[in-house]
């Protein structure tokens, strides 16, 4: 007969070990008959080790190996949590005195204030987890003795005067151009703005139905023409005012014009830059108001140097002051004037006539390497190294916003003809898109998935933006809002450079694949398209 107290189907005489480690309560009772107690179980702490321990309970190396991970981990973990409760100095000048007093470099070789503090807090940790809190105590108190002699050593030189806003005395040149700029800028803000009141208030005017047109006709846009355009890779592009001509840079030296839309080699420019042409743009007047003689192409160099050129080839003026190599450059809406972006932290404004440096403004922490101006002639923008773009008002010289937001250096800027939208792209593969009214971030784009080399809106109206970037694509976005229009694909290299004609119908991309290609679309939008161009030309004389 089966005894209760076992399992189901268990017979004490048959089924049972009684020696047997899963029954170690089933063993023999004591020699006086007494239960015994529950110390004598080999499971309770006080019972002694049984001959086989040693070999149940051994751990095995993985094992061991998994446990020294997951100790590591929980320091790691603890370290952090350590990290993050210590009171670290926001202060450049008091994170560097700490790193001394704890007997740390004050600075490493590239190292930048954030990442010095990171470096502070790591150091900080360690010590606290290693029981140095005494160290820590001390370095403490010596940075605020220093912070408080300090302190004291201002409050007592009542003679030093305190920091005050100062202006530098410009020339009478930029005065003049300053005058200049403002009565340009007054007309052309006027007409635009007039413009967007006939747009709003005339019954037959459908924006939207006008933006869909457009759009869908540029989600036909195909490849029209390639051509290869330099033994080396090309930087940038610019279209002539009416579309005909189209002048391409390299890293030869040399920039070459060519004829539109056939790509035929007309005319180089040569023989004066010692280094790769960073940049070309065709004046707003060239084809126009300007004859072939005149300065209709300008190019900006490594060679710091920036050079005005006549349709011919023929050198017309030199632009030098610059004290790095030159990035962008940027012809003023009026014409008279020429943007040059360097890697000196500067950008500056010449006159193009006769050469002389205007203004030499400063603002970014690193290389300047955009420049742009609005369409009205009234401000400009500049994008850098420093993941900075700044907007300037060019009739009082003052810095009047500036844009944070990109993580990355920023390589394109461009103005949207409504003239309160900024584009502008990033190494952080995205395209941002500024209100100017809001002094805000408008929208973020996803672009692409490398450095965005290039934004370019459309000129006439605004209806759609172009970006260029080094994933070998270029891509149409809405400019509405701002979603994937047509991405252009065919380069087999990095997309340098990108151009929108003046009436929208073509897209020019250069590479480092050595290539021009030219795009348009099959259908033309509807609206007045001369209108536009009697606008923009008719005061750049």
């Amino acid at each position: 007969m089966a005894d209760s107290s076992l399992p189901p189907g268990v017979t004490l005489e048959e089924d049972v070990d009684m020696d047997h480690p899963r029954y170690p309560s089933l063993g023999p009772a004591p020699d006086n008959g007494e239960p015994s107690s529950p110390d004598d179980s080999p499971d309770s702490p006080t019972a002694e080790p049984m001959e086989n321990d040693e070999h149940l309970y051994q751990v095995s190396e993985e094992s061991q190996r998994a446990r020294e991970r997951k100790e590591q981990l929980v320091q790691q973990l603890l370290m952090r949590r350590r990290a993050t409760a210590l009171a670290v100095p926001t202060n450049d000048s008091a994170v560097r005195q700490r790193l001394r007093h704890l007997g740390h470099p004050i600075t490493l070789f590239g190292e930048r204030e954030m990442e010095r503090r990171d470096r502070l807090r790591a150091v900080m940790a360690k010590l606290d987890a290693d029981g140095e809190l005494d160290k820590l105590v001390q370095a403490h108190e010596a940075s605020a003795d220093a912070h408080a002699d300090e302190a004291h050593h201002e409050t007592v030189q009542d003679d030093v005067p305190p920091l005050q806003l100062f202006y530098t005395e410009g020339s009478a040149e930029l005065l003049e151009a300053r005058k200049q700029i403002l009565r340009y800028s007054l007309r052309r803000s006027w007409t635009r703005i007039e413009r967007a009141k006939r747009k709003r208030n005339d019954p037959d005017e459908d924006e939207d139905a006008e933006i869909d047109e457009v759009l869908k006709s540029m989600e036909e846009t195909s490849l029209d023409c390639s051509e290869i355009g330099d033994g080396r890779p090309l930087s940038s592009c610019s279209f002539s005012p009416d579309a005909s001509l189209l002048a391409t840079s390299s890293w030869t030296g040399v920039a070459k014009l060519w004829s539109m839309p056939d790509v035929q080699h007309l005319a180089t420019f040569k023989g004066y830059h010692t280094e790769r042409v960073t940049d070309v743009v065709i004046h707003p007047g060239a084809c126009k108001s300007q004859d072939a003689g005149a300065g209709n192409v300008a190019t900006a160099s490594a060679d710091r140097t920036a050079i005005l050129w006549s349709l011919e080839g023929k050198k017309l003026q030199s632009y030098e002051g610059h004290l790095d190599r030159l990035a962008r450059i940027a012809f003023h809406p009026s014409g008279l004037y020429l943007g040059t972006a360097s890697f000196d932290k500067t950008w500056r404004l010449w006159d193009v006539s006769t050469g002389i440096e205007l203004l030499l403004q400063e603002g970014h922490s690193r290389s300047v390497y955009g420049i742009a101006f609005q369409q009205d002639g009234a401000l400009a923008a500049s994008c850098g190294m420093d993941a900075l773009s700044r907007v300037w008002d060019l009739r009082t010289g003052k810095s009047i916003l500036a844009l944070e937001g990109h993580v990355k250096a920023v390589y394109g800027v461009d103005f949207s003809p409504n003239g309160y939208h900024l584009a502008t792209g990033s190494d952080d593969h995205t395209c941002r898109v500024w209100d100017l009214r809001k002094k805000q971030c408008l929208y973020v784009i996803p672009a692409h998935n490398s450095l965005v080399s290039q934004v370019k809106y459309d000129p006439s109206d605004g209806y759609f933006l172009v970006t260029a970037s080094f994933d070998n694509t270029s891509r149409i976005w809405s400019g509405r809002d701002f979603k994937p229009v047509k991405t252009l694909a065919g380069h087999e290299s990095k997309v340098a450079g990108i151009d929108v004609s003046t009436d929208g119908s073509y897209i020019a991309t250069v590479s480092h694949d050595r290539t021009i290609k030219l795009w348009s679309h099959y259908k033309s939008w509807s609206y007045d398209k001369s209108e536009f161009m009697n606008e923009t030309m008719s005061n750049a004389e």
